[in-house]
């Protein structure tokens, strides 16, 4: 004999299945929201608000600060700035025998101007092609806009603290062929793939790269490189990419993120919170559907 569900079944299972089609079209809409990168946020301004990182480029040392182990290891020391090669000794991981520039002379960046090819003195591009070892500071707060990749040489420093410094707008950073690289407390963010076009890597040696990828930092056959604290931000393709057999690498303390596999914490937070919300509204809507079945 066959028993019509009652009329409150028909009601409640009618305004059931509308509540559960409007959540599955919220969640169409949300969740790719939720899972992906927030791309109108503005990278240079967060660097600027960042923490700690702003707090790296200070020349004073907190007091009573809970430091990890690189911080405690030169942070801790309120005369850090006189002896800034000592940072060398502080590495951890793969690449703890990365020096720098530790041997080397201090070699100050006082303008931002670039030229791939004939780079002058007191630019970045120009310590970091030298063939011996440097520890490359920066006189000033600066952003450097490379006109093409920027190619380092064996036993360099790269050493923001003191200043507030980034690469931004344009091409960014290769490590290739190269050893002991240290790049510590500058953001690099908003890097564009490098052009087809001559690029000096040495005084010696100027030839034709064919453009790089667009990574923030690109490290590739090379050994004994550490990258820590640096802010890394929306680039064309990759924020750090270590290939091509680079081994002895540390990457440490670094903050990531507006990248296609950096996710906002908050994001990852609600996308699950709302999965979970709607997993429980299926069941409960399954269970409701059981008992009308049974009347």
């Amino acid at each position: 004999m066959y028993i019509t569900p009652s009329p409150i079944c028909w009601r409640s299972n009618s305004q059931a299945m509308a509540t559960l089609t409007i959540l599955l079209v919220l969640s169409a809409c949300i969740l790719p929201t939720l899972a992906s990168p927030l791309n109108n946020r503005d990278s240079t301004k967060e660097f600027n608000a960042l923490s700690p990182i702003p707090n790296y480029i200070t020349k004073s040392s907190p007091q009573n600060a809970v430091m990890n182990t690189i911080d405690s290891c030169w942070r801790a020391k309120t005369n850090w700035a006189s002896n800034r090669q000592s940072l060398a000794d502080c590495a951890i991981g793969f690449g703890k025998d990365a020096i720098g520039g530790k041997f080397g002379d201090v070699y100050e960046v006082t303008d931002p101007s670039d030229d791939p090819v004939d780079p002058k003195p007191g630019t970045l591009r120009y310590g970091a092609i030298q063939t011996e070892p440097l520890w490359i500071t920066f006189g000033k707060d600066m952003v450097i806009t490379l006109k093409n990749e920027l190619m380092l040489n064996s036993y360099k420093t790269i050493d923001g603290r003191g200043a507030k410094v980034e690469i931004a707008n344009g091409a960014c950073i290769t490590i290739q062929g190269v050893s002991h690289v240290i790049i510590h407390g500058i953001g690099i963010h908003d890097c564009k793939p490098g052009v087809g076009g001559m690029v000096r890597s040495t005084p010696e040696h100027v030839g034709y790269r064919e453009g790089s990828d667009g990574d923030a930092i690109s490290i590739f056959a090379s050994s004994n490189v550490w990258i820590d604290h640096c802010f890394l931000a929306r680039s064309t393709d990759g924020l750090i990419d270590v290939i091509h057999a680079s081994t002895a690498v540390t990457i440490s303390n670094n903050y990531f993120t507006h990248h296609d596999k950096v996710r906002n914490r908050k994001n990852i937070l609600f996308f699950f919170l709302f999965l979970t919300f709607l997993f429980i509204t299926m069941i409960f809507y399954a269970l409701f559907l059981f008992i009308c079945q049974l009347y």
